[in-house]
């Protein structure tokens, strides 16, 4: 009760993130992991440039692979929530717009977090990869 008299705009920001997260699903907190993976290999990439390069190059190899893998749970959980929002049309026999429409959202919210973890991602891999010599 105190944080929301002391900071009430931070609350009310934050509430729509964690509704998307709840709505997209299993595999949005997947896609985060891998969000947080990969800005942890890059930050850590950028600490040990002036160190060790090798280590700094192995970071940014396993930067790269876990952005990819977070667009990939990303598409993947995007082609499973159209599959789930045909299943209930079938189940039902009539094509009711609001479950289709559940189903085309969180095909969409995880499709757009995995696109967006990527973008992220890549552009510290960018960055990095500029910043190291070979």
């Amino acid at each position: 009760m105190k944080l929301f008299v002391l900071f009430p705009k931070t609350i009310i920001m934050l509430n729509p993130f964690a509704d998307r997260m709840s709505e997209g699903g299993f595999f949005m907190y997947l896609i985060l992991i891998c969000l947080l993976l990969s800005l942890f290999f890059i930050v850590k990439g950028f600490l040990s440039m002036k160190v060790n390069i090798k280590t700094s190059k192995k970071m940014l190899k396993l930067a790269v692979d876990t952005s990819l893998l977070g667009l990939a749970f990303g598409f993947f959980s995007s082609v499973i929530g159209l599959i789930t929002a045909f299943d209930s049309i079938e189940a039902m026999g009539n094509a009711d717009p609001s479950v289709f429409a559940g189903g085309l959202k969180l095909s969409l919210l995880t499709a757009t977090f995995g696109l967006l973890t990527f973008i992220i991602a890549r552009i510290g891999i960018v960055i990095l990869r500029g910043l190291q010599k070979d």
